[in-house]
């Protein structure tokens, strides 16, 4: 089973947060936790998703690209590679 984290700390909260993991909870598949996290210790790239068991990392995540995070990833098992965090997924492009 698949859980989301949305950190929701200083500067994630600053950028959104809040209207980020709103959007994963009336969006994303019953099957699918979604979590509100402490600081996930990336400040200043945030908003920060985190989707595990997949050890998948998003940044700079706005509600509007929820929709897409939520159809490809979590329903069809894709990362968005283009969105991926460029620190722990580096040659993902």
């Amino acid at each position: 089973m698949l859980t989301v984290r949305i950190c929701q700390h200083q500067s994630c909260r600053k950028k959104g947060a809040a209207k980020v993991i709103q959007a994963f909870r009336s969006l994303a598949p019953a099957e699918v936790t979604i979590e509100p996290s402490s600081c996930l210790g990336q400040c200043g790239n945030g908003v920060m998703v985190l989707v595990l068991p997949d050890q998948i990392w998003y940044d700079r995540v706005r509600p509007e690209e929820v929709g897409a995070i939520v159809d490809r990833h979590l329903i069809r098992g894709e990362p968005i590679r283009a969105m991926l965090y460029r620190k722990f997924h580096p040659t993902q492009t």
